[in-house]
């Protein structure tokens, strides 16, 4: 796997929808650690994602410990890339690597306390304009836009 994306309690299914259109064009998998701010129903999904949601790898988690435990076991090289408003380095100077999960919080409150302790790092958007932060689904495509582009398309 290049990358994964998760979003953490998302609570509008309209930028869900969005995401998972992301990760499937980019041919990523797709994390959702519950509980949502609207009904996660098969129909659900398909209003929000429309047919893509029938060819992304989506994987549902009923917390942030259970996506966390399932991470660790899966490979010991898996990162825990938090985007936030309170990072610490901005998104152009860090380093993705293989296997980076990118976890973008909801849409009012972004993670709690205990979700961002465990995360490996912290990156920030820069933004210049007047702005407090962005749409999650916005965020999402220019995190792992440019994620891609260290890993796929870099200097040689």
């Amino acid at each position: 796997m290049l990358l994964n994306l998760t979003l953490f309690q998302p609570e509008i299914a309209q930028n869900m929808g969005t995401v998972i259109r992301l990760c499937a064009c980019f041919g990523i998998p797709f994390n959702v650690i519950e509980p949502c701010g609207f009904p996660f129903s098969a129909k659900a999904l398909k209003r929000s994602a429309m047919d893509y949601a029938s060819f992304a790898e989506v994987k549902r988690y009923v917390s942030f410990l259970s996506y966390h435990e399932d991470m660790m076991q899966k490979s010991k090289n898996n990162r825990l890339i938090l985007f936030s408003t309170k990072g610490r380095c901005a998104l152009w100077d860090f380093q993705f690597r293989k296997n980076d999960h990118l976890i973008f919080g909801n849409e009012s409150s972004g993670v709690p306390a205990h979700v961002s302790e465990k995360v490996d790092e912290q990156v920030y958007i820069p933004m210049f304009g007047r702005g407090r932060s962005l749409n999650v689904a916005v965020s999402a495509g220019i995190g792992l836009g440019e994620a891609t582009r260290q890993l796929v398309y870099k200097k040689k």
